[in-house]
């Protein structure tokens, strides 16, 4: 190994972490559907769920659909104090989104609740028929809506340079 080499590579001396905008941070949530939700459970102890989710920017919501009887949901009920994790695919960068959960709950097909869950859907129902099935499956299997009220984002990424990246 040459010196130079050495001193790029050498403990301490790879590459830092860079510090993510609010917007670098957002559009990260906003470029992914699968992330981890994390909820706490009695003991304190924390509750990860793999999710699918759809972030709303302008209202700073991240939105979830499951149904009534998850365990995630039970403890969200409990304590709705909550963090959404999502890392790049290249796990170089990541994002997490803290704050307060809110349950709705579909009772009508076709309430807000129920035009909100289908809202999460992509790609979105056209045909009638299909979305009023979809609205009264959604009364049926009892799901919800998991608003998380976001408060704070924070995250980084890896600051590799391009040749690293590339390679």
């Amino acid at each position: 190994m040459t010196t130079n080499e050495n001193e790029q590579t050498g403990p301490g001396r790879g590459p830092g972490p860079k510090i993510l905008t609010d917007g670098d941070l957002s559009a990260l949530l906003g470029d992914h559907f699968f992330g981890a939700l994390a909820a706490n459970k009695r003991s304190g102890h924390p509750h990860l769920s793999t999710v699918v989710y759809r972030w709303d920017p302008a209202e700073r919501i991240v939105r979830v659909s499951s149904t009534a009887d998850r365990l995630k949901v039970r403890q969200l009920r409990n304590d709705p104090r909550a963090a959404l994790y999502v890392s790049s695919p290249d796990h170089m960068a990541y994002v997490v989104a803290e704050g307060t959960a809110e349950i709705a709950e579909t009772t009508v097909p076709g309430d807000a609740v129920g035009q909100e869950l289908l809202s999460l859907i992509v790609p979105e129902i056209t045909d009638p028929a299909e979305r009023e099935g979809f609205l009264k499956a959604q009364v049926e299997d009892h799901r919800v809506v998991i608003r998380l009220r976001v408060e704070r984002l924070y995250g980084m990424a890896l600051d590799l340079p391009k040749e690293v990246q590339d390679a």
